[in-house]
């Protein structure tokens, strides 16, 4: 399993769900606002009247957990739903998981999560 994070527009966030919404590669995501800068270096505002450049902009951060399968299709789909062709439009981190353990119930779930698989075909569960 793996951990997509991509690190976005704010005002990218809906064409992203939506496109999430038609597609059954993922079965959920987090969504959290976030701070940073890079290459966009933010823009300049006036504030009494006095020029200011904030160096913090606000972004929303996704985080999807997927099959190994998947990660390069995911990635392909948020890309073509955020990307603008401007500096700012983000990044994509993909991180490793070893196992999910379900709070609820201490069950450790190594391929599944909500006893959907990750490519959203439904399983069964043992009773």
């Amino acid at each position: 399993m793996k951990k997509i994070e991509a690190v976005i527009r704010t005002e990218k966030l809906e064409d992203l769900k939506m496109k999430f919404a038609d597609e059954t590669l993922i079965t959920g995501m987090t969504v959290s606002q976030v701070l940073g800068f890079g290459e966009q270096k933010g823009f300049k505002e006036y504030v009494r009247g006095k020029a200011v450049q904030p160096m913090l902009l606000a972004k929303v951060k996704i985080e999807v957990v997927c099959q190994d399968a998947n990660v390069d299709a995911i990635v392909e789909e948020i890309r073509q739903a955020v990307t603008t062709g401007e500096a700012g439009d983000g990044k994509i981190f993909i991180y490793p998981i070893e196992k999910v353990i379900k709070i609820r119930t201490a069950a450790e779930e190594k391929d599944n999560i909500n006893g959907l698989d990750l490519t959203g075909i439904q399983i069964e569960k043992n009773k």
